[in-house]
């Protein structure tokens, strides 16, 4: 094996480790807001990892590419982009389906 595909083979295990891990976690989670906030290993972590992985097994058979580099930032942007905007939409609607605020008795609710 070369050392790139050491590399490759090593970033590939640390996505799997942490692709299993937010699994199992999402099996304990208690409610569905924990869960929405257990995938940001998965997203802000495994999947680079594997775009990177990608992109060092390109640059080992092909030799660097441009366009590939281009396409590898723009895929980690994108994931790290949308990745945190949806997390706040998915967060903000479980948070307002599942919570209740109690309404003071001064407001008008009986006690």
């Amino acid at each position: 094996m070369t050392l790139s595909e050491i590399i490759v083979a090593l970033l590939v295990v640390a996505a799997t480790i942490f692709t299993v891990a937010t699994a199992v976690l999402q099996l304990r989670a208690p409610d569905a807001l924990t869960r929405a906030n257990l995938l940001g290993p998965l997203v802000c972590l495994a999947f680079p990892l594997l775009i990177v992985a990608k992109l060092i097994r390109s640059w080992a058979t092909a030799g660097f590419d441009v366009s590939d580099f281009l396409r590898a930032l723009l895929s980690l942007a994108g994931v790290w982009i949308i990745a945190s905007v949806a997390s706040f939409v998915i967060g903000r609607s479980i948070y307002g389906f599942t919570v209740v605020d109690k309404v003071p008795p001064e407001m008008g609710a009986e006690s």
